[in-house]
Parts: structure tokens; C-alpha cells; sequence
């Protein structure tokens, strides 16, 4: 008589299941999201230093520049200062030659008038006292007769640069005749091309 044991026939190993949690991938125990995590720190530290390194290069470049031009204004200093001082000392100049031309200009018109009337003055006839107020001329003076005086008068008008003299009073005086005659002085261009007017004296 066969016997068939069907208990141990129908019995079949339960395999064992697997772990739904646990890692996927594993790289020497250590786990896919820690290795991605290392891998972005180290190339943010290579990318900071890196940075660095090029940002310190510019620094220097930058320093040894400046280093560079200082010494450039260090050698160029003495020359500035010379430069300078030339600047002032031509200041002095043209100050002292400007001072010069006005004082020229304010003696050129005073001696235009004496000499233009000087040459106006007739024989019998002598000033005694000249002045200037702005371009208003006065003279005062004694003529041994009237007729000196109208020549006086009649010579000063022929000057271009006179306006028409005005006899302001006459008056005798023993064997004199005492004379007050104004006129004004009118600006004329001198060799120079520049005019001059008669001053106050």
C-alpha cells in the first residue's frame, strides 16, 4: 500500500518579503540623498574658493596700481610744485605789467593836456593854476590885455581833442586882467589803439 504524505507536498517556503523602506541605492553605507547633499557643498566650497582666489588676484592687481601711480605722483610731485610756483610768479608779472600799462594810461592823459595847451597858450598871457575834474578842465591865469585872452580861447577851440572853451570870469587887476576859462577833454585813441581821458589831478 503507497502512502503519499500530502501535508509536506502541499507545503511550499514562504519566501521572505522585502523591506518596502530602506534605501534604493547605498554607496559604502552611505545613502543617495546624503551623497548628493556632500557632492553640492563641495562644489559650492570649490565655486567660494574659487572666487576667492580670483577676487584676492584682482586685489593685488588692484593694489600694485595704485602702488604704481603714487609712485608716479610721488615722481611727479617736484614738477607740479615747480609748475606752481611758476604759475604764481607769472600772476606777479602780469599783476605788475598791468599796474604799469594804468599807470602809463593815467599819465598819458595829463600830459597830452599840458602839451596841447602849452601850445594853445598866446605871447601876453601865463596860467597860474591848471585842474582836471573828470574830463572837465579848468585854468586860471593872467593876460596883460583882453585880446590875449580871446586868442587863448580861439586856440583852444582849434584843438580837436578840446570841446569849445567857456570864459567863466574875467577881471582886471591892476595892469592885468585876471582870466577863469573851462573847457572838457574829450577821449582820443592813443598809439596803442587804446583812449585816455584826462583825470582827476
Amino acid at each position: 500500500m503507497i502512502k503519499i504524505n500530502l501535508l509536506s507536498e502541499g507545503r511550499k517556503p514562504v519566501a521572505a518579503k522585502k523591506r518596502a523602506s530602506g534605501p534604493a541605492f547605498s554607496f559604502g553605507g552611505v545613502d543617495a540623498g546624503s551623497a548628493a547633499l556632500l557632492g553640492a557643498l563641495a562644489i559650492a566650497l570649490l565655486v567660494s574658493l574659487g572666487h576667492n582666489f580670483l577676487l584676492g588676484r584682482k586685489i593685488s592687481s588692484t593694489q600694485d596700481e595704485i602702488a604704481v601711480a603714487q609712485a608716479e605722483v610721488d615722481r611727479l610731485a617736484p614738477i607740479i610744485a615747480e609748475v606752481e610756483q611758476f604759475k604764481a610768479k607769472k600772476a606777479k608779472l602780469e599783476n605788475k605789467v598791468d599796474i604799469i600799462g594804468q599807470l602809463k594810461a593815467n599819465q598819458q592823459g595829463p600830459v597830452q593836456i599840458m602839451d596841447k595847451i602849452s601850445r594853445a597858450l598866446p605871447e601876453l598871457l601865463w596860467l597860474n593854476r591848471m585842474e582836471t575834474q573828470g574830463q572837465t578842465i579848468t585854468l586860471a591865469g593872467q593876460a596883460f590885455n583882453t585880446n590875449a585872452v580871446a586868442n587863448l580861447l580861439e586856440n583852444l577851440d582849434r584843438v580837436p581833442e578840446f570841446q569849445e572853451p567857456v570864459l567863466q570870469d574875467t577881471s582886471q587887476a591892476g595892469q592885468t586882467y585876471n582870466f577863469v576859462v573851462q573847457f572838457g577833454f574829450v577821449q582820443t585813441p592813443t598809439e596803442d589803439g587804446e583812449e585816455t581821458a584826462a583825470t582827476a589831478g
